[in-house]
């Protein structure tokens, strides 16, 4: 039975205030919308209101919306949200919520699995810094270093299978995007343990060019002789280069700042703690 059919004799339709009837009721002129209480995890509060930061916050729906644009209504990225649990029970997020539930939302279980195709990751404009450190890593890292919009990176991200790291709230909403993560900090090293603790990619450090994102291999010192300078061909002897865009690679002045940045990395993955870091 429709809601309209359910309304008492002398009721208007469509109701001309329908925010304001109390739950479970109908007034002349109102209709009734459902109340439910949501509670956040204190990891999502960083997406929220300051005044729904609280344990638990009501939230009137409009009655047809799924729980998955609720959630994201309240400023939480579906891509950062596990699993949801409507009055002790785990539901979609297409549930539509009915008046009174209680809904507990989670968030994203670490390790977070990626099915359906190799684990790679797709990087905003912003997030440079962070595609290089993952691509010294051996982590297929593509980025884009001119801002080409949010329908293309989510377009690239569908078309190739590619995890979108953003911290960019409306890109990860994109409904074509194919997998997404938020990152939480805006400071490198924090990005990067982050996203290595949340996805735990396979690391295979100094596999590849942290220009492009190729793959390097090893490189005999005669064939890329007419890359290297003077100082360069007379002080190194081991080289590698990048099969795509042609770089060349040695341990020169460089090598010992980015070995630190390596070790780090590998102890901030043995050491975590599956949660995102502090903003």
């Amino acid at each position: 039975m429709s809601a309209l059919a359910r309304a008492p004799p002398g009721a208007r339709w469509p109701p001309d205030n329908p925010v304001a009837a109390r739950p479970g009721r109908w007034h002349a002129g109102r209709v009734s919308r459902p109340r439910i209480t949501v509670r956040m995890p204190a990891d999502l509060h960083v997406f929220l209101a300051a005044n729904r930061r609280g344990e638990a916050t009501e939230v009137v729906t409009d009655g047809s919306s799924s729980l998955g644009h609720v959630v994201e209504s309240m400023g939480v990225p579906l891509t950062e949200v596990g699993r949801l649990v409507v009055d002790g029970r785990e539901v979609p997020a297409a549930h539509v919520p009915a008046d009174g539930e209680d809904v507990r939302v989670h968030a994203v279980e670490r390790p977070q699995a990626v099915p359906g195709a190799p684990l790679r990751f797709l990087l905003d404009v912003h997030l440079g810094t962070l595609a290089r450190r993952l691509r010294l890593l051996g982590v297929d890292a593509a980025y884009e270093n001119e801002d080409i919009g949010d329908p293309a990176l989510a377009a690239r991200s569908a078309a190739e299978r590619r995890v979108i790291l953003s911290r960019d709230r409306g890109l990860l909403r994109r409904r074509e995007i194919w997998a997404g993560g938020y990152v939480y900090s805006d400071r490198p090293e924090d990005q990067l343990r982050d996203v290595l603790n949340r996805f735990a990619p396979p690391l295979a450090p100094w596999t590849r060019c942290v220009a492009c994102n190729g793959p390097l291999t090893a490189a005999d010192k005669q064939a890329v002789r007419d890359r290297l300078r003077h100082g360069t061909r007379a002080t190194y002897d081991v080289f590698a280069q990048c099969a795509q865009c042609g770089r060349v690679y040695w341990k020169g002045a460089h090598h010992a700042r980015l070995e630190a940045v390596v070790a780090e990395a590998l102890r901030g993955v043995k050491g975590s703690v599956g949660r995102p870091p502090s903003v």
